[in-house]
Formats: structure tokens, C-alpha cells, sequence
């Protein structure tokens, strides 16, 4: 049953139906599938445009630069502004950046309308705290877990799908079609989404500064944070150097075959759900010691999966299933976590939390692909393990105070 748009304000249902809370997801998915449609496209895009070399790598970078700038400056806004007036305005703005995108002629068009879908594409970490908030506390965890699986089948269906549409068509088709999805999905929203006004009444730059406090204060975010920095490290540097190791003589896969082997990563999301339960039912320590496990373990198993045999690929495919689980799980329990500290600072919290591990993110893809440069698959490997090793050892010294006890 949908929600009308004219409900009251503040007047939010206090449970999630399942059809509103398969929209939470299907949204999250559709918008964050924005940011990674460039990855497996810089190359026919860089020719196409006439990038220089050096510069083919801007068109991931500045997509990111925009959603790191969206994590900090826009996505605190959900603390402010009506919520789903800045949902639709967002994703209005994707739909007219990805135009921008297809219609591009010249690099300088193309990075802006890059920049502008990474501005854009925050709408979905002011959707989850959005979802989070109409969620009782009995469940939040398990309405988090639900919405993020979407928003991660989003992530890594995005490059397959990318990557068919522009072999059957072209690279402009694939901007093209994202857009009237965001059309779509912005009338859809509109007619469904609830309103939300949230009580604070902070001016937007004590908004801001009043991030910088609850950065320096609130040691579950700091820690939920580092700890996910560092999972979301290692799975940004192992997706970011397995194409090149697939495409190595060694495996010798085209760009198709590179495109089903990263729907292997898909079925990570399926341990979103799992994740919510489990913090649902205060077990957010066990899952995140499981959670980083898997992460460490994963680059083990890679580190026997270099020689280009039928094996190989099998065990490389079972590392990826196994990261993309502990990095869900984790985030997971990290966004559970911080959802229970004060309701009034959600979309806060979320936007330091996600800014923080994106950081992560960036640095585990520059550190990839200059180990993968220098030594190889067995150099990234053990890189790799590096990123949740070191998360692990800080976890271990978490303590059993009050606010630990909370994370």
C-alpha cells in the first residue's frame, strides 16, 4: 500500500511495509548504480572524446570526488530539509547529469557531467536513514540490512549492465538509459514516499560544524568508521585490480567475460539481511569478527589463484564471494550501530560514516593498482589482507565501557 504524498509532517508510518521498503532498496540500487557505469567504460569513452592517457583516469575520480563533496555537504541536509523533496530533487538532478553525460562531445563536458552524477548520487545515503527512521528499534537493523542489499546489488550489477549495453549498442546508450530510469524511478518515489520533516533547527553552517563535534566525539562513529575503512579498502583495491588480472594472458577473459565474473560479487548482498538480524539481536561483535575474517581469508585463498587455470578462476570467484560478504556484513552492523546514537543526527552520522570509508575506498584503488603495477598479483594480494588485518587488530582493542559496548 503506498504512502500518500500529502501525509502530514512528521506524520511517517511507524513500521515499513514490505512494497515500501522494497522501494527503499530498489532506489538505493538504481541511484548508487550511478556512480560505477564510468569503471568498465573509461576506455571506449577516452577514445571516443579524445582523453589523453593521463587523463582517462578522471572520469572514475572525479564521479568520486563529487560523492565525497555529496557525503559531506548535501547529505547532511537530511538533518534539515524535508527528506523527500531532497530525495526528488537529487535524483532529478542525476537524470539531467546522465543526459549531460550521453550527450557529451568534449572531455570538459564529460567530467562535469561526471562531477554532477556524484553530487547527485548521495540521494541514497539520504535514503537509508531515511528508511531507518520510519523503522522501530526492535528492527532497524533488519530494515537497514533489507535496503542496503539493494543499494549493493546496485553497485555491482552496474558494471556488467554497463558493460553489455554499450558492447549491443554504445557507451552513450547505457547514459541514456540510466536516465529514463531516474525519471522513472522519481515519479514512482513521488507517489509513494512519505513525507518527513525533521525537528532540527540549526542554520546549515552549525549544521556543518556540528558535524566536525560529532566527529570528534562519538566514539562509535569513529570506530564504526575505521573499521569499515578499512573492509571497504580491500574491496576497492581487489575490484579495481581482478579485471586486470582476468585480462592478463594468465586468464586471457574479454570485457564480457570480466562482466559475468563481477556478478559473482552480487551475491554479497545477500548477507545484508543476515547482518540486520544479527544486530538486531545485539550480535553486531560476532558478525563484525566474521565480517573481517572473511576479508582476510578472501585474499588468502586469492593468493592461489594467479596461474590462469580453471581452478583458479573458481577460487578466485569464492575470494570474491567471501570479501563482498564481510564488507556487507560490516556495513551492516557499522550503519546499525550508528543509527542508534541520537535519531535527530542520522543523516549526520551517516554522511562522516560513509565519508570516512569512502576515503578508504580511494585509497585501496590507488594502492591497487600501483601493487598490481609493481609486484603483481601476489604484491596486491597481500595488500589486500593488509586492509582488514589492520581493522581487525584495532577491533580486538575495542573495550567494554558504556559506548563500546554500544558498537
Amino acid at each position: 500500500m503506498s504512502i500518500s504524498a500529502t501525509t502530514p509532517e512528521n506524520a511517517i508510518p511507524r513500521t515499513l511495509s514490505p512494497w515500501l521498503t522494497f522501494l527503499f532498496a530498489a532506489a538505493c540500487g538504481l541511484v548508487a548504480a550511478n556512480l560505477y557505469y564510468g569503471q568498465p567504460l573509461a576506455g571506449p569513452i577516452s577514445a571516443d572524446l579524445g582523453f589523453t592517457p593521463a587523463a582517462t583516469g578522471l572520469i572514475v575520480t572525479l564521479t568520486q570526488i563529487g560523492y565525497g563533496l555529496g557525503l559531506l555537504l548535501i547529505v547532511p541536509l537530511g538533518d534539515l530539509t524535508e527528506n523527500r523533496r531532497l530525495v526528488l530533487l537529487l535524483i532529478a538532478v542525476s537524470a539531467v547529469a546522465l543526459i549531460g553525460a550521453a550527450l557529451s562531445t568534449t572531455p570538459a563536458m564529460f567530467l562535469t557531467a561526471s562531477l554532477s552524477i556524484g553530487l547527485a548520487s548521495v540521494a541514497v545515503q539520504v535514503l537509508v536513514p531515511f528508511a531507518a527512521n520510519m523503522a522501530p528499534d526492535a528492527t532497524r537493523g533488519q530494515v537497514v540490512g533489507n535496503v542496503m542489499s539493494g543499494l549493493l546489488c546496485g553497485i555491482m550489477l552496474a558494471r556488467p549492465f554497463a558493460s553489455f549495453v554499450a558492447e549491443a549498442s554504445s557507451w552513450h546508450m547505457v547514459y541514456y538509459v540510466t536516465a529514463a530510469l531516474m525519471l522513472v524511478l522519481a515519479i514512482v518515489l513521488r507517489a509513494n514516499l512519505p513525507v518527513r520533516v525533521p525537528k532540527t533547527k540549526l542554520h546549515y553552517g552549525e549544521l556543518l560544524a556540528s558535524m566536525a563535534h560529532l566527529a570528534l566525539t562519538s566514539r562509535v562513529l569513529q570506530r564504526r568508521a575505521l573499521y569499515q575503512a578499512g573492509m571497504f579498502g580491500a574491496f576497492s583495491l581487489f575490484w579495481t585490480t581482478t579485471p586486470l588480472l582476468l585480462a592478463s594472458p594468465a586468464f586471457g577473459l574479454t570485457q564480457n567475460g570480466i562482466a559475468l565474473f563481477a556478478l559473482a560479487g552480487a551475491a554479497g548482498a545477500v548477507a545484508s539481511p543476515i547482518a540486520g538480524r544479527l544486530a538486531d539481536r545485539g550480535m553486531t561483535k560476532i558478525a563484525s569478527t566474521i565480517a573481517m575474517l572473511l576479508g582476510m581469508a578472501s585474499f588468502l585463498i586469492s593468493h592461489l589463484a594467479s596461474d590462469g587455470s580453471l581452478t583458479a578462476l573458481i577460487l578466485l570467484t569464492v575470494a570474491a564471494i567471501m570479501l563482498d560478504f564481510g564488507v556487507t556484513t560490516n556495513l551492516v552492523c557499522g550503519q546499525r550501530a550508528i543509527y542508534g546514537l541520537n535519531p535527530e543526527h542520522r543523516s549526520r552520522l551517516n554522511g562522516l560514516f560513509m565519508a570516512t570509508f569512502f576515503a578508504g575506498g580511494a585509497l585501496g584503488s590507488a594502492l591497487g593498482g600501483w601493487a598490481y603495477a609493481t609486484g603483481g598479483w601476489p604484491m596486491t594480494a597481500w595488500i589486500g589482507f593488509a586492509f582488514p588485518a589492520l581493522a581487525f587488530l584495532l577491533f580486538l582493542t575495542e573495550g567494554r565501557g558504556k559506548q563500546d559496548g554500544k558498537i
